[in-house]
């Protein structure tokens, strides 16, 4: 199925990632006692994209984990097919630290509630801050809010937002479809 629209064409995406880790330096200077978190597995693969930038061309050290969140959901015992877990990579504690924690998509906030919960088992940060790529604004059902965002996209319940990463697809973008698919 072919998507409705190009939200992010591949021309701004690299634009927009850079844009981000300037934010973030902004914020957190020297990044001490901070530490960035990427929710397994779509919101992994931006966060690997952020630290890369963030390591290779601006020179930021700080530590990297990757965290999963399927036994955190409020509807894994729901779904007609078995989940298949990621592997947490985290080899530190977050006790006291500022948590960057991103996600590639905020639509309803139930993944980000999910991460908060799953996160304690690794310690309790001084700060938890949210970046995403794209802020699906409409149809929240919790009062989570994003600090740090790509582009904020207006869609119905309906549609789909999709990123698609260069490494998987080819091309790095974000498209909009008016229905879900299978897939």
């Amino acid at each position: 199925m072919t998507a409705d629209k190009v939200i992010l064409p591949q021309s701004r995406f690299q634009f927009t990632i850079k844009r981000l880790c300037h934010q973030l330096i902004e914020n957190y200077d020297d990044f001490n006692r901070s530490c960035l978190i990427g929710i397994q597995d779509r919101g992994a693969l931006l966060s690997d994209r952020l630290h890369r930038v963030l390591q290779n061309q601006m020179g930021v050290s700080l530590e990297y984990g990757k965290i999963d969140i399927s036994f955190y959901r409020d509807d894994y015992r729901r779904r007609d097919k078995p989940i298949s877990p990621s592997a947490n990579v985290m080899d530190f504690i977050i006790e006291d630290k500022k948590v960057i924690l991103v996600d590639d998509v905020l639509y309803t906030g139930r993944t980000i509630q999910a991460a908060l919960m799953a996160l304690q088992q690794f310690g309790r940060p001084a700060e938890v801050e949210l970046l995403v790529l794209v802020d699906r604004r409409f149809n929240r059902h919790l009062p989570i809010e994003a600090n740090y965002k790509g582009l904020t996209v207006d869609a119905l319940d309906e549609a789909y937002v999709h990123v698609e990463w260069e490494h998987q697809n080819g091309v790095d973008q974000i498209l909009l479809y008016s229905k879900k698919t299978e897939g």
